[in-house]
C-alpha cells in the first residue's frame, strides 16, 4: 500500500472535506428538481456534459490554439491518438505550453464538431472556421467588436428595450465605450421588426456593423434581409444566436452561419452544455483576426474542461432526440402564449416562433390606477414554484421598472412537459396574477414598488403547480431524500405525521424565529404578544383580521411556539410563512400594511 502521507495531495469527498458546500449544492439541485425552471436562458446540462467539464482538463493551462493543420481534419482522424501525438512531438503547437497535446486533440474535436453541426448547405465542415474559447457571450461579443470594427466606427443594434442584448453595444458594456451605437426598434404598431425602416436606418447611418439576434424578442428574424442590408453600406453582419443556437442546430430556427460575416452564441442555453460561448466564421481572414482577439486580446488560457464539456454536447446535438427536444421546445412556447391569450393576456410581440414568450403584466392586474410590474410578478411566481425572469418590453422607459415577465420552454420541455401542461402553466400564471392588488411602501430611505395576492389563489397555484413537477421527469441524478424545498408544499414526511396526529388527537407546533418575531406576531395575532404570559390563548388571524384558529403562545428560545389543532397545522404554517414572505392580502382596507419580518417559521 502507498503511504499517502508523504505526499501533499487532498483527498477526500467534497462531503467529508466541506460538508456545507456539499449541502449547498444538494439544496440548489432539489430546488431545480422541485420548480419549474422557466429562465429562458437557462437549461439542465447532461450529466455526460458535466462529467466531462468535471474532468481533470481542469488542471492544464493552454494559452494560445492547436496547430493550425489540425483544422480541418475529420473526427476519425484526430482521435488517431498515435499519428496525432507523433504530429505533435515533431511540430508542437500555437501554445505557449508543453503538457498540452490532449488538450489540442478535445479542442479540435469540439471545433470540428461545432462545424459539422452548423455547417450549412453547399458547404463543407473544412470551411467553417470555430473558437470554442470565449468564456462567455459577452466575451465573445466583446472579441468581435475588438476583430471588426475601430474605435468611433458605427455600430447598429435593436434597442436593449425592445429586445436587444447588453454586449451589443448598450452604455453600461464595454462594447458601448468605444464605438458609436445606434439602435433600430421594432415598430410601434405591430411590435415587429420593420426591416424598411432598419433599411433606412443603415443608409443614414452607414454602420460598420450590424447585429441581429436577440435576448427578449421572440421571433426568428430574416438573416438573407439583414445581409442584403448590410452588405447595401458594407458593413459586417453579426448574427449573435446566443439564446436559438440549439433550434438553429437543430432546423426549428434559421441557421445564420454563411449568411452572417460572423456568428456568435452561448452553450449553455438551448445548446444544453456548460457555460461558454462560440463563434463562427466562414472566412478565414476573419478567423484569424477573432482568434487574436480572443487570444491575446481578451482572454488568457481558455477553460479546456469547458471544452470537453462543449466537444460532448456537440456529439449530442446531432442525435435524434436533441432534434425531437428543440422541436418540443418551439411547440410548447407557442402553446404556452396560446394559454396566455385564452386568458385574457397580452403576449407582447404578439406570440412566438422560439423557445421564449413575453407578458405585459400591465394587463394583467392594477389597483389605484398603478399597474403590476415585471420585478414583482416574478418574485410572487417564484413561491408557487415558477421560476422566470423580468424584463423590459417597448414602452418602458428605463431597465429599472420594466413591466413585463420572460418565460422560456427548454428547460421544462427537457423534464417531458408538452402542449397540455404549457397551457395549465398560463391558467395557474393568470389565476394567481389576476389577484394582485400592485401598490407602494414607503421605505426608511426610498419607496418600494411591491403587489399582494390572495391567499387562497397562491395555495391552489403552488398545488397545481407540485403537480406538474410531479408528472414531470425528475429520474436524473437524485438526491431527494433528506432535502425538501417548496416551501409551501407539505412533503411526505410531514404528511404522514400530520396524518397521525389527527388520528391520535395530538395537536401540533408550529414556531416562529427571529428578530422581528414579536412583532410580526403582535399584528398577526392582534395583540402585543410580549405583554403574554405562557401558555395564554391567542387567535391566529386570517385575511382581514379573521380568527382562523385558537391557538396557545408560549416564548421558545429566540422566538415564540403557537400549540394549534393538528388538522389546522399546515394551512396555519403556509398563512404565516406567506406572511412573513410579504407577497399575500391581510387587510383589504389597507393593502399596503407592512406586517414585520421576515420571520422563520417551521
Amino acid at each position: 500500500m502507498t503511504d499517502t502521507m508523504n505526499d501533499f495531495l487532498v483527498r477526500g469527498t467534497l462531503a467529508e472535506l466541506d460538508p456545507h458546500v456539499a449541502e449547498l449544492i444538494e439544496h440548489e439541485h432539489v430546488r431545480q428538481l422541485d420548480k419549474l425552471i422557466m429562465i429562458a436562458s437557462e437549461s439542465y446540462v447532461p450529466a455526460a456534459v458535466r462529467e466531462a467539464e468535471g474532468s481533470v482538463f481542469q488542471n492544464v493551462y493552454a494559452e494560445g490554439y492547436p496547430h493550425a493543420d489540425m483544422h480541418g481534419l475529420s473526427e476519425d482522424e484526430l482521435l488517431d491518438y498515435e499519428w496525432q501525438l507523433a504530429f505533435y512531438r515533431r511540430n508542437g503547437d500555437r501554445r505557449y505550453y508543453k503538457g498540452v497535446e490532449y488538450c489540442n486533440l478535445i479542442e479540435a474535436l469540439a471545433q470540428r464538431r461545432a462545424a459539422e453541426v452548423f455547417c450549412p448547405p453547399g458547404m463543407q465542415p473544412e470551411q467553417v472556421f470555430v473558437n470554442v474559447q470565449p468564456l462567455s457571450g459577452a466575451v465573445a461579443n466583446a472579441a468581435i467588436y475588438e476583430a471588426l470594427v475601430q474605435p468611433g466606427d458605427t455600430v447598429m443594434t435593436l434597442d436593449l428595450l425592445h429586445g436587444g442584448h447588453l454586449s451589443h453595444g448598450s452604455p453600461v458594456n464595454i462594447t458601448g465605450h468605444r464605438q458609436r451605437v445606434v439602435h433600430y426598434r421594432v415598430s410601434e404598431e405591430t411590435e415587429l421588426l420593420d426591416y424598411e425602416e432598419i433599411y433606412d436606418l443603415a443608409q443614414r447611418e452607414k454602420p460598420k456593423m450590424i447585429i441581429a439576434g436577440y435576448t427578449s424578442y421572440p421571433w426568428a428574424p430574416d438573416f438573407a434581409k439583414f445581409r442584403a442590408i448590410a452588405d447595401s453600406v458594407g458593413a459586417y453582419l453579426l448574427a449573435d444566436i446566443a439564446h436559438t443556437a440549439g433550434m438553429a442546430a437543430a432546423g426549428v430556427y434559421p441557421n445564420p452561419v454563411g449568411i452572417a460575416h460572423v456568428t456568435s452564441f452561448t452553450t449553455h442555453k438551448t445548446m444544453m452544455g456548460p457555460r461558454g460561448a462560440v463563434i463562427i466564421t466562414t472566412d478565414p481572414e476573419l478567423a484569424r483576426r477573432i482568434d487574436r482577439a480572443v487570444f491575446p486580446g481578451l482572454q488568457g488560457g481558455p477553460h479546456v474542461n469547458k471544452i470537453a464539456g462543449m466537444a460532448t454536447m456537440f456529439k449530442l446535438a446531432q442525435t435524434p432526440q436533441f432534434r425531437e427536444l428543440q422541436h418540443q421546445i418551439a411547440k410548447n412556447a407557442v402553446a404556452l402564449s396560446d394559454g396566455f391569450k385564452a386568458n385574457g393576456l397580452r403576449v407582447v410581440h404578439g406570440g412566438t416562433n422560439t423557445h421564449m414568450v413575453l407578458l405585459d403584466c400591465k394587463s394583467i392586474a392594477q389597483h389605484d390606477g398603478m399597474p403590476l410590474m415585471g420585478n414583482v410578478a416574478s418574485r410572487i411566481l417564484d413561491l408557487i414554484g415558477i421560476v422566470c425572469n423580468r424584463n423590459t418590453i417597448p414602452g418602458d422607459k428605463d431597465a429599472s421598472r420594466p413591466s413585463a415577465l420572460r418565460f422560456g420552454t427548454p428547460w421544462v420541455t427537457q423534464r417531458g412537459l408538452k402542449e397540455a401542461d404549457m397551457r395549465e402553466i398560463a391558467d395557474v400564471i393568470a389565476l394567481v396574477l389576476k389577484t394582485a392588488r400592485p401598490h407602494t411602501l414607503q421605505m426608511k430611505k426610498s419607496v418600494a414598488y411591491t403587489a399582494r395576492v390572495d391567499f387562497d389563489a397562491l395555495m391552489q397555484g403552488v398545488e397545481r403547480i407540485n403537480a406538474l413537477v410531479a408528472k414531470a421527469g425528475r429520474d436524473f441524478d437524485l438526491p431527494r431524500e433528506g432535502y425538501p424545498f417548496v416551501w409551501y408544499a407539505t412533503n411526505g414526511r410531514s404528511r404522514e405525521s400530520e396524518v397521525g396526529n389527527r388520528k391520535s388527537g395530538v395537536g401540533s407546533r408550529v414556531e416562529i424565529h427571529g428578530e422581528h418575531a414579536a412583532a410580526f406576531l403582535s399584528v398577526v395575532l392582534g395583540t402585543n404578544v410580549t405583554e403574554l404570559t405562557d401558555g395564554a390563548a391567542v387567535h391566529i388571524l386570517g385575511r382581514n383580521r379573521t380568527p382562523l384558529c385558537e391557538a396557545k403562545l408560549r416564548k421558545i428560545g429566540d422566538g415564540f411556539a403557537l400549540d394549534v389543532p393538528a388538522e389546522q397545522a399546515a394551512h396555519i404554517t403556509r398563512w404565516l410563512r406567506a406572511l412573513s414572505d410579504g407577497y399575500v392580502i391581510f387587510d383589504d382596507a389597507d393593502v399596503g400594511m407592512n406586517i414585520p419580518g421576515p420571520v422563520v417559521v417551521k
